[in-house]
């Protein structure tokens, strides 16, 4: 009765074992994606990289790249690895991108008026055809 026990034991430490195993020849390919992609980004100006549309394909290729080696490695993407590395990627190429925030402002005061006034007045229109359409019922039917 102990022989299984002992083996439910010991499967923890083999699972660990062969995801180790599996994840060390992922760790190896990951870096074969960054370079790919280290070497696309090259054919971009620096001062463009904060521009998606100058490098979308560039960046899908990457994506796709790191998803064919965690499939192959039969691990699922994104995993804390891949993403790391993605991350590590981010600060070496987009760390100098910043989103501006939108500064809100009101319209000029003549557009602001008449978006208010035209629902007002509509709304006061109607309200007086109704009165008056109800008053007159009797010429109605």
């Amino acid at each position: 009765m102990e022989v299984p026990c002992c083996r439910r034991r010991q499967l923890p430490v083999v699972l660990l074992w062969v995801n180790g195993l599996m994840m060390l020849g992922f760790t190896e390919k990951l870096p074969a994606c960054g370079k790919s992609f280290e070497e696309m980004m090259k054919k971009v100006d620096s001062e463009k990289w904060c521009n998606l549309t100058e490098f979308i394909t560039y960046y899908d290729n990457f994506t796709q790249c790191t998803e064919r080696e965690a499939n192959n490695a039969s691990c699922f993407w994104p995993n804390p690895l891949t993403e790391g590395f993605i991350t590590g990627i981010h600060k070496q190429f987009f760390s100098n991108c910043t989103s501006e925030k939108v500064h809100w402002e009101d319209p000029p005061d003549e557009i602001l008026v008449t978006l208010i006034l035209i629902p007002v007045m509509l709304t006061c229109a109607m309200i007086t055809l109704v009165v008056w359409c109800s008053k007159r019922s009797d010429t109605l039917v």
